[in-house]
């Protein structure tokens, strides 16, 4: 993003090839009763599988005064809160893991579809809309974090968000921290469940490379761990959506060493100052240098009245480097010149602070301290468009200027782009469903916008899809490979018919590359009823592998 965007992204079947492609629904399952009698229906049941007799206060009906409140604190995309948007029938906040299993059992019994939400930052809306009657499930009061500093683990409930853990960590320990994303209010269960990526993922990986256990509610209502659940399970949850397989609870994470002191800079050039340069020589340095330096580099055109066309792209380099300044600047002046990294960009300061900072330089400016991380920012929401692309080779010099000439043509896409090596491509593309780690950066295709109005929605949409299409000679091939976390419907989406399999690998591939049969595997065999579904979920077979 710019300164005007925040930067806030069984074994025993794997060994068999399969052939039927068929989706298997459980259709001995009732039809789902009336709108009207739903609630009453579901209250019951909820009552008779859990003990808790303060347990109705957790559900909210669309006849409940706080229904609007609750469902639009945790939209994330204004697309997505608009009267004619379809909302759930009810809302399910549980409060402790019985909660969640009890709404499980009992919107099976009714035969009615689950969206999870544990933050609301998915860019598609699809953890809270959907096309035919839902309830959700939202986990926000499931947000318990223990740190556990003297073993260098945590324990995070899906429901936490980035922030408050990061928070907590700093609460017991100067000197650790978690890599994951740089935007506070992402919930954690969707975005590990994801992969998760952050500053620090060249030192250390994805957030889902550092997951030793997890809890999930698994579609028979059971709570399971990963010894329970098992290592196929397990290994779906890490990187594979966890939406699909169950309701992730939470994970347990390694904690990891971060310095006392950490140096942030960011440097900006616009066409006219070299910028191409710049990139050309950043798609070189960043995904091969120091790993503890994580270089993001924000393309965006820009109003400019120093030049003819009134336009121009302006590139930035946001960037995080494990160490003091002194270590950094030598580093940069040798392996990337046209940076130009001066000792008065840097800013050293404590990993906290960095968090901070990263998430909004204007809110750091302004004295935020760390416990701002603990703000949810409920009810708080631009409209917005993301794709994702990866790039397997640096994009030459003459088709950069090829892609400024189209960004200043369409005037408002802009281009993040994050680069991968270090830690991310030690770990072998089939160790977690994240596949991408061999590429050079990730390509995320960003715009945002304010006026509500159709006809700007539409436009914006359709910049968002014309940079896309253009940057096809660019980025990768069979497949053209996407990032879930950065939720996509555009690359295709499922209506779970008798060509389910077949719909599911056009998203799936680009999900998940080779990954993809085994997502479908292990999800046939816990799931194979399909339960937990979603527009790009994994699909279900049937038969023998």
């Amino acid at each position: 993003m710019t300164k005007s965007e925040p930067i806030c992204s069984l074994s025993f079947f794997l060994s068999t090839p399969f052939f039927l492609l068929c989706l298997f629904f459980s259709s001995s399952l009732a039809a789902p009763p009336k709108t009207e009698s739903l609630y009453t229906t579901f209250l019951n049941c909820l009552k008779q599988n859990n003990t808790d007799p303060s347990i109705s206060n957790i559900v909210f009906p669309q006849t409940n005064p706080s229904f609007s409140t609750v469902l639009q604190n945790y939209i994330r995309n204004a697309r997505f809160n608009t009267s004619s948007t379809s909302k759930p029938l009810i809302i399910v906040t549980p409060k402790q893991p019985s909660h969640v299993q009890s709404t499980v059992i009992c919107a099976k019994t009714v035969n009615i579809q689950v969206k999870i939400r544990s933050g609301g930052h998915d860019y598609e809306g699809i953890s809270y809309i959907n096309p035919s009657p839902f309830i959700i499930l939202d986990m926000f009061n499931l947000r318990t974090i223990n740190v556990d500093v003297k073993n260098e683990v945590a324990y995070v409930q899906a429901g936490a968000t980035l922030g408050e853990v990061y928070y907590r960590i700093y609460e017991k320990s100067k000197v650790h921290g978690f890599p994951a994303g740089v935007c506070p209010t992402v919930g954690v269960g969707g975005h590990i469940s994801g992969g998760g990526y952050g500053t620090m993922l060249r030192k250390y990986g994805l957030s889902t490379d550092n997951i030793i256990d997890a809890e999930i509610v698994d579609v028979k209502g059971r709570l399971l761990n990963r010894k329970t659940m098992g290592e196929d399970l397990f290994w779906a949850i890490r990187g594979g959506g966890g939406a699909s397989f169950g309701v992730v609870l939470s994970y347990t994470v390694k904690l990891v060493a971060v310095p006392e002191t950490v140096t942030v800079f960011r440097i900006e050039k616009t066409l006219e100052q070299n910028a191409t340069d710049l990139v050309v020589q950043w798609q070189q340095v960043a995904p091969t240098t120091d790993n503890r330096l994580f270089m993001r580099l924000l393309l965006q055109p820009i109003s400019s009245k120093t030049v003819k066309r009134g336009k121009t792209v302006r590139a930035s380099v946001v960037a995080l480097f494990l160490g003091g300044a002194k270590e950094v600047i030598p580093i940069l002046r040798k392996e990337f010149p046209h940076l130009g990294l001066k000792k008065e960009d840097c800013l050293e300061l404590t990993w906290i602070n960095s968090v901070i900072w990263y998430n909004s330089q204007l809110d750091f400016k302004n004295g935020a301290k760390p416990e701002s991380l603990l703000d949810r920012n409920v009810n708080s929401a631009h409209y917005g468009k993301r794709k994702s692309d990866y790039a397997q080779k640096p994009i030459p010099r003459d088709a950069l200027e090829l892609i400024w000439k189209k960004m200043i043509e369409l005037g408002k896409v802009g281009f993040v782009f994050n680069p991968y090596g270090g830690k991310v491509a030690e770990i072998p593309v089939d160790a977690t469903p994240f596949p991408h780690r061999g590429n050079l950066f990730k390509i995320q295709y960003s715009v945002n916008w304010n006026d509500p109005s159709p006809a700007v929605t539409l436009n914006y949409l359709n910049q968002a899809k014309s940079l896309y299409s253009f940057m096809t000679p660019y980025v990768t091939k069979n497949p053209r490979s996407a990032y879930i976390n950065y939720r996509d419907l555009d690359i295709g989406i499922n209506s779970f018919g008798k060509n389910s399999y077949e719909e599911g690998k056009v998203y799936g591939a680009k999900y998940f590359n080779n990954n993809f049969d085994r997502l479908v595997k292990i999800k046939t065999a816990v799931d194979p009823g399909n339960f937990f579904r979603n527009e790009q979920s994994i699909p279900v077979l049937i038969g023998k592998f």
